[in-house]
């Protein structure tokens, strides 16, 4: 088939590559977000998935929206049979979904009908979830709610944060995405209603979303931990500065310590929360950056009873 991909950030890379390497379908075009500002000197950066087509030399798209006219009359230039998706990162409109014979095909990181928006793999982290997954299915008007061509599951490791989690889902789910195309290709795949049940909404994750609360029992904290990292990252205020929390792990056996109190060792900080304690093992204090706790409690000196979070 002809395809025109679209996607934005690194975890889309791996299903770009997948189906450029996959000898049956011809990626014809990519369609990205618009540069954008990064680093220090806020430059103009293109996405990670503009840059690899770059490499490759297919035509790269940047609409500043999807319903921009310019660009809804060169997709209908090219007449994709399908437009694969994965984190495009813009609501696309009717008039662009009408244009591809077999629609926009997006891969979700999700079981889906569970988990539904822009952060499924964080929520599913934050949620406590055992296993999660990716999902492709055929986009339409309503949010990550088509009939659904194939499935993949993925166990959530105890120690996974979002970050983790999501790189062996990118990876996994370029094969889904390939096979998917190939199915729809020979019309041997066929896109199944979403069951009415067991719907669940993934939000994007705010700042104070992950502003971690010490009340809360200390598996709730570790999530947090593990689901806001990298991204936004979970964050405590320590001495009236904000201080992020980079990794932490749970001290099941320590129940001593009040929420949010600080024990410091000689090579560990532990913080008791509404349960037990959660040891600190990376950290990076406003304006600093990422240090091992234990390095960030001798420069502090952290006195006797003296607390995060207040």
């Amino acid at each position: 088939m002809k395809l025109v991909f679209a996607g934005t950030p690194e975890v889309a890379v791996p299903a770009l590559d997948a189906l450029l390497a996959s000898g049956r379908h011809e990626v014809t075009a990519v369609v990205t977000r618009p540069d954008a500002p990064a680093g220090r000197g806020r430059h103009l950066v293109a996405s990670p998935v503009a840059e690899r087509a770059e490499a490759a030399g297919i035509e790269i798209l940047k609409p500043a929206r999807p319903r921009d006219e310019a660009f809804l009359a060169r997709l209908r230039e090219i007449a994709p049979d399908c437009c694969p998706v994965v984190a495009y990162g813009a609501l696309l409109p009717k008039a662009a979904l009408d244009i591809p014979a077999q629609g926009w095909v997006n891969l979700h990181f999700s079981l889906l009908p569970a988990w539904r928006g822009a952060a499924p793999v964080q929520h599913a982290v934050m949620a406590g979830d055992e296993v999660t997954g990716a999902s492709t299915f055929q986009i339409e008007e309503g949010l990550d709610s088509g009939p659904v061509y194939g499935v993949i599951t993925e166990d959530v490791r105890p120690t996974d944060t979002s970050g983790d989690l999501l790189t062996r889902l990118a990876f996994a789910g370029a094969g889904l995405l390939a096979a998917t195309m190939d199915g729809i290709e020979d019309g041997t795949l066929k896109a199944v209603p979403q069951p009415a049940d067991g719907i669940t909404l993934a939000p994007k994750i705010q700042v104070e979303d992950a502003h971690v609360d010490w009340r809360a029992p200390a598996l709730r904290v570790d999530r947090v931990v593990r689901g806001c990292t990298p991204a936004p990252g979970a964050w405590t205020v320590f001495r009236g500065e904000r201080l992020k929390l980079i990794q932490a792990a749970l001290v099941p056996d320590r129940t001593d310590l009040a929420p949010g109190e600080l024990a410091a060792g000689k090579n560990n900080v532990h913080v008791g929360t509404g349960s037990h304690a959660v040891e600190l093992l990376w950290v990076q204090p406003q304006g600093k950056k990422p240090m091992k706790a234990a390095d960030w409690a001798r420069g502090v000196r952290i006195a006797p009873g003296e607390r995060v979070g207040i």
